[in-house]
């Protein structure tokens, strides 16, 4: 109860309307090891930024621009002492915001002290808050190695279980409480983001996204969610999916349409995915046991431009014998924009009708709805 208390008392920062401020990051470092470069990396909308400066005398400086906190990266490579080992590398995360910001580093990036950004104090106390869960998570991790080096397939499912388990119950009782007793932090956009995932349950979050302050949902990331928010209301089991049209590994121009009639899975995947080529398997199993029962799948890869190749030898060596489609836009692939598609691999089941009944469905989840409608 202290630390949520603490928490209220939080400043708020009020930005205006959207337009990109300067924020100038000073800092200091002393590492045991050889640094020259410095390294940020972050996100303004949906443009990657990754910026660098040298490190002179002990100093370095970096200037960006921004419209509201940001969660950016800062890393450095490090040579072993001895020189016998690999090259390692050290990184931070903290909050930027416009204004100056001040790091101060010594020996190591994780017992950085960062002053000047109001946001990244209310980070620090939001990970404090954490903390419980996040011990058991990294235990879990490394039990889960343990498993993976034995190959003990029942262990790792059993962490995998344990740690889904947990990361619900943080979920309910850190971040979702977290939003509710803090409407106007000014880290409540980020707060959102994990408690939604990748597979936002507007229910659920369309409630926590309407009690956070208007300066909030009027800045750049709070718009765009409320359009995540409305794009998961139009891919919902129960809504009728949307129609869309893309080339197929021939060129020749296919639509969900084309299947109406039948129960189709579509599956968002890539080449380069490697947890979408561990579940390939699966969906290979379902595909052969049920496709003389009206089913059939339609998959959307999320493969580079250029990469038509290894696209192709994908689905090839994989013996993905269905229909596939793809613009080689990676995740800027039209269809997986309008499904709201942020990582993959992920699915929705259709039935004859066109509507949507069931969404990431896998493994043993995949071959059990399928025997139920079929």
């Amino acid at each position: 109860m202290q630390k949520t208390f603490l928490l209220l008392l939080i400043p708020v920062i009020a930005f205006g309307a959207n337009h990109p401020k300067k924020v100038k990051i000073k800092g200091t470092m002393q590492m045991h090891q050889t640094v020259q470069m410095i390294f940020l990396s972050y996100r303004a909308g949906d443009e990657s930024i990754k910026d660098s400066t040298k490190l002179t005398n002990g100093k370095f400086e970096f200037i960006e621009k921004l419209e509201e906190p940001t969660l950016a990266t800062l890393f450095v490579h490090l040579d072993a002492a001895d020189g016998s080992q690999r090259p390692t590398t050290e990184w931070m995360q903290l909050f930027l915001e416009p204004g100056k910001i001040n790091i101060e580093i010594k020996d190591s990036l994780s017992a950085a002290k960062v002053s000047g950004s109001r946001s990244q104090k209310a980070f620090e106390a939001f990970d404090l808050l954490r903390k419980p869960y996040s011990d058991k998570i990294d235990a879990l991790n490394n039990q889960y190695m343990e498993y993976s080096k034995a190959k003990d397939a029942e262990g790792m499912k059993k962490i995998t279980d344990e740690y889904t388990k947990l990361n619900d119950e943080e979920n309910e009782k850190i971040y979702r409480t977290y939003l509710e007793n803090n409407p106007a932090s000014p880290i409540d956009m980020y707060v959102l983001e994990q408690y939604a995932g990748y597979d936002l349950d507007p229910l659920k979050v369309e409630p926590l996204y309407e009690h956070l302050s208007p300066s909030l949902q009027n800045t750049r990331s709070g718009t765009a969610f409320k359009d995540r928010i409305e794009t998961a209301k139009k891919t919902a089991v129960g809504s009728f999916a949307m129609n869309f049209t893309q080339p197929d590994t021939a060129g020749k121009a296919v639509s969900l349409t084309d299947f109406k009639g039948k129960y189709v899975l579509v599956d968002f995947w890539a080449s380069w995915c490697g947890p979408c080529r561990a579940e390939n398997p699966n969906v290979v199993k379902a595909f052969d046991q049920y496709k003389d029962k009206n089913f059939t799948i339609l998959s959307i890869s999320l493969d580079q431009p250029g990469k038509k190749q290894a696209w192709l030898d994908a689905i090839h060596k994989d013996h993905l014998d269905w229909t596939h489609v793809s613009d080689l836009k990676f995740w800027d692939n039209a269809v997986a924009r309008q499904y709201g598609i942020r990582a993959i691999p992920q699915n929705l089941l259709i039935d004859p009708a066109g509507k949507i009944i069931a969404k990431n469905i896998r493994g043993e989840d995949l071959d059990k709805k399928l025997k139920e409608v079929l």
